[in-house]
């Protein structure tokens, strides 16, 4: 006899054949999605605090109330919105649990999701592995820009949910208040829920700002935020997000939640929220990223990659369109082998593989790193 899960035609993720195949050729990893410096010295003494001052057994399930309260702040502080700690703030293990969680509360058998391809990898076998039916939206390099008029012919009485991603990992772009308006518009009315995913909102370029769907009113309404202090804070690995949203809705999801992980790593809950009571923790994060980009774009700019540069997210689009016409697959494959880069091939986020002939870099990285991968770039 042989069982099969309800994803039985899901494989290995592409950041981990990547990465393996980065260390396998001991290539610079430039392929997942995670910083090569050190989290910060004083997070890491508020967290070995906490654990001396007794935080070592399980926090509230929806998250220790220092940290809701500094969530609670952080909103009021950057978007002149509220989010209640009690009612409406659930810190979770990392975004990507939140999400999951979300989409389990709420989607059914032969719900339909609408997803903004090229998506993060978490979005759909969620979808799938619940019974619901993905409804993909195509996006187009090099602008990767929402056709609204797509996306109210996709929209039916199946739809349960909206999944939105800005800044948009992978392609770093980032969406306007007139794409928030027209999600507002045609969401207005009906009994559609948004999933906003915001782990980057923290790292916007040239001056921009981040229109978090908190800024809308009907929207907020309707809505969760998932969010991520490992993308805030540089320490991934910790796998600590939160989810905010109108009590209504926290209400389910922390019906899922408690059966779910219940709660998570609370000593690092409590150093986090001690260490944001600095806004600049998170406030600064914009010219740190904006250095790193334009530091890795003017050192690959006279390199056979063309660019348009990333708006957000730590992450930069490269199209090789002028230098081969392999697969992206295959092209991110030989560059690991043979040249000692790793990438993101980005045809593994799109519909049906649809290939733009664009990898993508993370430049949450040392500058000398950077200074390195560039170098190799430059010689392709």
């Amino acid at each position: 006899m042989q069982h099969q899960s309800k994803l039985p035609n899901v494989g290995t993720t592409i950041f981990t054949v990547m990465s393996a195949l980065a260390k396998e050729n001991n290539a610079i990893n430039l392929s997942q999605g995670f910083p090569n410096y050190p989290s910060s010295e004083k997070l890491n003494s508020l967290v070995f605090e906490a654990m001396k001052n007794g935080y070592n057994q399980y926090a509230p399930m929806a998250g220790n109330l220092d940290l809701r309260l500094a969530i609670t702040n952080k909103y009021n502080l950057l978007y002149k919105s509220t989010y209640h700690p009690d009612t409406e703030i659930t810190v979770t293990a990392g975004a990507t649990q939140a999400i999951y969680t979300i989409i389990s509360a709420f989607v059914k058998q032969n719900d339909e999701v609408i997803i903004f391809k090229p998506a993060y990898d978490c979005y759909q076998p969620a979808i799938e592995v619940n019974g619901g039916k993905t409804i993909s939206i195509q996006l187009s390099a090099p602008n990767y820009s929402v056709n609204w008029d797509e996306v109210a012919s996709k929209i039916s009485l199946k739809t349960k949910m909206i999944i939105i991603n800005t800044p948009h990992n992978p392609s770093g772009t980032v969406w306007s208040k007139a794409d928030m308006l027209q999600l507002q518009k045609l969401t207005k009315d009906t009994n559609i829920i948004v999933l906003s995913d915001e782990v980057y909102e923290h790292i916007i370029f040239d001056g921009e700002s981040h229109n978090s769907i908190c800024m809308f009113s009907d929207l907020k309404s309707r809505s969760f935020i998932t969010a991520s202090f490992g993308k805030t804070f540089h320490n991934t690995g910790w796998k600590i997000g939160y989810c905010c949203a109108p009590e209504d809705l926290m209400n389910e999801f922390r019906k899922v939640h408690q059966f779910n992980v219940f709660s998570v790593n609370h000593p690092m809950q409590k150093g986090i929220a001690d260490y944001m009571k600095d806004a600049e923790t998170y406030l600064g994060l914009n010219d740190f990223f904006q250095q790193k980009r334009d530091l890795f774009l003017s050192l690959i700019s006279e390199s056979r990659f063309k660019f348009t540069p990333s708006k957000g997210t730590y992450f930069q689009v490269l199209d090789y369109s002028e230098i081969t016409d392999e697969h992206d697959v295959d092209f991110a494959k030989r560059l690991t082998k043979e040249f000692k880069i790793a990438s993101i091939p980005m045809s593994v986020f799109n519909e049906q593989g649809k290939d733009d002939k664009v990898l993508r870099f993370c430049f949450a990285k040392t500058d000398e790193t950077l200074v390195k991968a560039s170098e190799i770039l430059c010689k392709i």
